[in-house]
């Protein structure tokens, strides 16, 4: 559904490389993660991919569609939800989605549902101008879906949300994912890329690190750890010990044959964790 070459931007006036020499593909039904801190690439990326930005080098491919010659086709194909909301002010909840939709020559969604998918069916009629940077980052995000798109472009969906709503935006993410849709996630969020995504790709200064699932990733870059809990001379006592390291082993067998275990269980090491490990770099 994505297959880029090869790709490179330098924006003006600048001798560093937003985007160095990526090559990827995101196969059908995949939910592909592009992770990295503020200034990667991603966006970037993002923005090429979307038809935002023109391809300087390399080359590429959107659901069948070459990104050299950008078509209306295109964007029937595909449904963006960009970081910074950028809704009309003065139209209402509705009247954004409406007027948007008519931008499409395909088939889209009825504007009601979608507003009540996002929780804002109750605000429909209020102006956009009214709403919480929340409430425009939903409804930037229900607008990305008004045309059913292939592809799903999704920049930081849960940003600026509080929990109950950021659980309601992954789920609706998710199942759209079981209805088939393909979804490109450009997050420096760890956590959501690990529970969202089948692959993920590490992005640093333009330059992408690696590939892989989020599963095989642990296994190959994460130590295993058990977090511990113990009595001993009436003291509850915590450790975080390896299964791998020798002398570890031998403390936890030690305390499991002396102590009074009160909890145990095995840790696995985050995808920040192994990030930082890669590439060198923090996610801010």
């Amino acid at each position: 559904m994505i297959k880029v070459s090869n790709l490179t931007y330098v924006y003006d006036k600048s001798d560093h490389k937003a985007v160095d020499d990526v090559s990827f593909e995101v196969e059908k039904g995949e939910v592909f993660g592009f992770l990295g801190p503020s200034g990667a690439g991603k966006s970037t990326t993002q923005g090429i991919l979307t038809g935002l930005l023109p391809i300087q080098g390399g080359e590429g491919s959107v659901a069948g569609h070459d990104l050299r010659k950008i078509s209306s086709e295109m964007f029937n194909s595909i449904g963006v939800s960009f970081e910074q909301s950028n809704v009309y002010g003065k139209l209402t909840a509705l009247e954004n989605l409406e007027f948007y939709r008519k931008l499409f020559d395909t088939d889209t969604m009825d504007p009601m549902e979608l507003l009540k998918l996002v929780g804002l069916d109750h605000v429909s009629k209020k102006r956009a101008s009214t709403f919480s940077k929340g409430m425009k980052h939903r409804l930037t995000f229900a607008r990305s879906m008004l045309n059913k798109p292939e592809i799903w472009f999704l920049d930081e969906p849960t940003t600026g949300l509080d929990p109950a709503i950021g659980n309601q935006i992954k789920d609706i993410i998710k199942e759209k994912n079981k209805e088939g849709t393909t979804i490109f996630l450009t997050t420096h969020n760890m956590f959501i890329a690990d529970e969202l995504c089948h692959r993920v790709g590490f992005i640093v200064d333009g330059k992408l690190r690696l590939i892989d699932s989020p599963k095989n990733l642990k296994l190959k870059y994460g130590e295993k750890m058990i977090d511990i809990e113990y009595r001993e001379d009436d003291r509850s006592i915590k450790e975080t010990l390896s299964i791998i390291e020798d002398n570890d082993r031998q403390r936890l067998r030690s305390i499991i044959d002396k102590g009074e275990i009160l909890t145990m269980h095995t840790k696995e090491a985050t995808l920040e964790e192994i990030f930082i490990k890669v590439t060198g770099r923090g996610l801010v």
